[in-house]
């Protein structure tokens, strides 16, 4: 099963931007898809962004315009570039993998990160 870490994350001031990456252990390129979710405290998870194999990408919508999902299959990692963030963008932020080597058009992620911290201050 394909490891998968998290970094990037941490206190930014509204307006700011960070950028994460998540670093897998192996090759992500035969991945059906990639994402980000996001859990802020007492929500549930959500997904705040998925790119397929290939690349094409969706974004929850208040993030769209905002947020920029990416994957380097050659360095095997997957980023997520955040702008113009917001107080409410706090969160943990987790990378996931749908590590199914056949086309699916419904991701289905079942390897997970271990979070990166998130704090937008107002």
């Amino acid at each position: 099963q394909v490891q998968l870490v998290e970094s990037g994350g941490g206190l930014v001031q509204a307006g700011g931007s960070l950028r994460l990456s998540c670093a897998a252990s192996g090759s992500i390129v035969r991945f059906n898809a990639m994402g980000w979710y996001r859990q802020a405290p007492g929500n549930e998870r959500e997904l705040v962004a998925s790119i397929t194999r290939g690349a094409s990408t969706k974004y929850e919508g208040s993030v769209k315009g905002r947020f920029t999902i990416s994957r380097d299959n050659a360095k095997n990692t997957v980023y997520l570039q955040m702008n113009s963030l917001k107080p409410e963008d706090t969160a943990v932020y987790y990378c996931a993998a749908d590590p199914r080597t056949y086309y699916s058009n419904s991701p289905s992620f079942s390897s997970w990160g271990q979070g990166t911290q998130v704090t937008v201050s107002s």
